[in-house]
């Protein structure tokens, strides 16, 4: 039995200038080119050459830091301007003075745990100065190395 496809067929037509496409149809070049579904190199290797991962929040009331292991988002080390034993000794949670608590207590909670390497990588738009800066320069001089 032979099926033909004529001008009457509902599934093909001749007023289409290509028959129907199936909706697995392998992608053209120039569309892979555009859209690649493959990561890069660094993307793939980042998270093993680069494990331990700083994660900063300021909020108006509070300072939040914590070093976590990428591959298994194992928290290392927390420290927050919220924690009881900050909250009441420190005259303001949210200044300069609170961002040096905050870095002297990650990278010795870090030390602790054997982490003495991490990466800070900042989201879009965000500059690496004042309370950051004082952050990042505290871990730095409490001998924590960025990579």
């Amino acid at each position: 039995m032979v099926f033909l496809l004529t001008q009457a067929s509902p599934l093909y037509s001749h007023s289409h200038s290509h028959p129907p496409q199936a909706a697995w149809t392998r992608r053209s070049r120039g569309e892979v080119a555009k859209r690649p579904n493959r990561k890069s190199w660094k993307q793939r290797t980042d998270m093993y050459m680069r494990p331990f991962l700083l994660n900063v929040f300021f909020s108006k009331r509070f300072i939040h830091a914590k070093v976590m292991h990428r591959n298994t988002s194992k928290v290392i080390s927390v420290a927050s301007t919220n924690a009881k034993d900050l909250r009441y000794t420190l005259p303001s949670l949210t200044d300069d003075n609170a961002c040096r608590v905050i870095g002297k207590l990650i990278a010795e909670r870090s030390m602790e745990a054997d982490v003495f390497a991490m990466s800070y990588e900042p989201q879009k738009n965000v500059t690496i100065q004042g309370k950051l800066g004082i952050l990042l320069d505290t871990i730095k001089e409490s001998g924590i190395i960025f990579y």
